[in-house]
């Protein structure tokens, strides 16, 4: 029997494969079987596997400083260097990060700045966070709070209304509209459902929205033209902060170099970054805030002798030289713009599948997609659960292409960044295996409608 409690998974279906080793795009398992990475792990592994230079980058940091911490004044060069990076480039005014280890944590510590600030200019009644149905931010007691999806929330007893979140639509109009409605009309009200909301609650206790650009988890969501534009109109009249969870969007995956660039989301006031920041060689996260909302905790932290939040390997410097070599590797390798024409590709292909029984709806961006099976292709009626989905998943596995199901029955798919055209279309001929074969068992099982 295992002695281990694994991660977001059944627990009476551990160890269905176990990964041994991996090389560019490709994993193999114990029994020597090869799989390419549809996922790039968990939508996190932008350079695949293997790569040397951030191999001798570790190994280096570690010769040089295996370990500092950064309380109490305490601080090293790397991490210095790495915060100056992001500030950098990405797209926001004047930036300051607090690192971390994850995605979660990080959006934790996006819950403890918006308190500790709002405490520091005088408003502490302003700390409910607005978070969209069917999100995904992380599994910690706080941020599994502001995810919306049922897994995460069901049989743990979470705080959510101690931590003041609020729920609000989410943007699949796919899903999402009512009768013959169009994009602008859907988007008109679910805006509309936001700033009735924010006006109900009261705009002086509501300190942020939150949002991935486009989601992950929850079934890549994209959504409609002008949706973030008219969210950030109701948000700026408000005076509600914009929190862009970049978690999974971030460098380069959707076409550009960052989520918000590509929907058009401007200059936000809080960002999220864990994930490809590193490409998942080392465990980092960062939090990212504007620096009027920094120097305002300044003398609150100074009067209570320290800023009480931080983490043990908050900066870690092995960790923080891997993110910062992964960095320049994107930069120096045009990562981004090759990326945006394989995303470019990958779209195409998946595109290819809209006319399939199964398949009610493709959708995606750059290096991320999903198709969402469905039971009744015209009514776009889903499956009940998410078995058919899972089922789907096993055959693309067991045809050699690593996918995930995610949101019930769709598929999702996020390749390293490196991933070629060719490889593309060998994820392509896997899932027209996986797809041809659920739709069989479908009419076997009758769960066809």
């Amino acid at each position: 029997m295992t002695h281990l409690i694994y991660p977001t998974t059944n627990f009476k279906a551990i160890e269905q494969i176990s990964i041994e080793r991996g090389e560019g795009c490709y994993v193999w398992d114990k029994e020597g079987n090869k799989y390419l990475e549809g996922l790039a792990g968990l939508w996190c592994t932008a350079l695949g596997y293997g790569n040397q230079e951030l191999i001798d980058t570790t190994s280096e940091q570690m010769s040089k400083l295996t370990f500092s911490h950064m309380f109490g004044g305490k601080t090293h060069q790397v991490a210095i260097d790495l915060a100056d990076k992001l500030a950098a480039m990405i797209p926001m005014q004047d930036a300051v990060l607090s690192f971390g280890n994850s995605g979660s944590d990080a959006n934790d510590t996006h819950i403890k700045l918006l308190r500790y600030y709002h405490e520091a200019i005088g408003k502490p009644e302003c700390r409910k966070i607005i978070a969209r149905e069917r999100s995904y931010h992380g599994v910690t007691v706080a941020a599994a709070s502001l995810t919306g999806l049922p897994v995460t929330q069901n049989h743990f007893d979470l705080p959510v209304d101690a931590l003041g979140i609020l729920r609000t639509d989410h943007p699949h109009y796919y899903r999402g509209k009512q009768d013959e409605e169009s994009e602008i009309d859907f988007v008109d009200r679910i805006v509309g459902n936001l700033e009735a909301m924010i006006v109900r609650e009261g705009p002086e206790t509501i300190a942020a929205f939150i949002a991935e650009p486009i989601t992950g988890a929850s079934g890549v969501i994209v959504p409609p033209p002008g949706y973030y534009q008219k969210v950030q109109a109701v948000l700026n009249k408000y005076d509600i902060m914009f929190w862009a969870d970049e978690v999974i969007t971030g460098f380069g995956r959707t076409g550009k170099d960052f989520g918000c660039t590509t929907m058009g989301i401007d200059s936000p006031a809080m960002m999220t970054f864990a994930k490809q920041l590193s490409s998942a060689y080392m465990p980092i996260s960062a939090s990212a805030i504007r620096r009027e909302i920094y120097d305002a905790m300044i003398d609150q932290s100074a009067n209570a002798g320290a800023f009480g939040h931080g983490y043990t390997y908050s900066g870690h410097p092995v960790a923080c030289a891997v993110a910062l070599k992964t960095l320049e590797i994107y930069t120096r390798d045009h990562i981004f713009e090759n990326a945006a024409v394989t995303g470019e590709y990958l779209q195409k292909r998946l595109a290819e599948f809209s006319d399939h029984p199964l398949v009610g709806e493709v959708r995606g961006s750059g290096l991320i997609g999903a198709l969402e099976l469905v039971a009744n292709k015209e009514t776009g009626q889903p499956f009940v659960g998410g078995a058919v989905g899972g089922y789907a998943q096993k055959v693309a596995q067991d045809n050699g292409l690593l996918i995930r199901a995610v949101a019930g029955s769709s598929l999702g798919f996020c390749p390293p960044l490196i991933i070629t055209t060719e490889q593309i279309d060998e994820m392509m001929a896997a899932v027209a295996i996986a797809l041809d074969a659920t739709l069989d068992h479908c009419k076997k099982e009758n769960l066809l409608v």
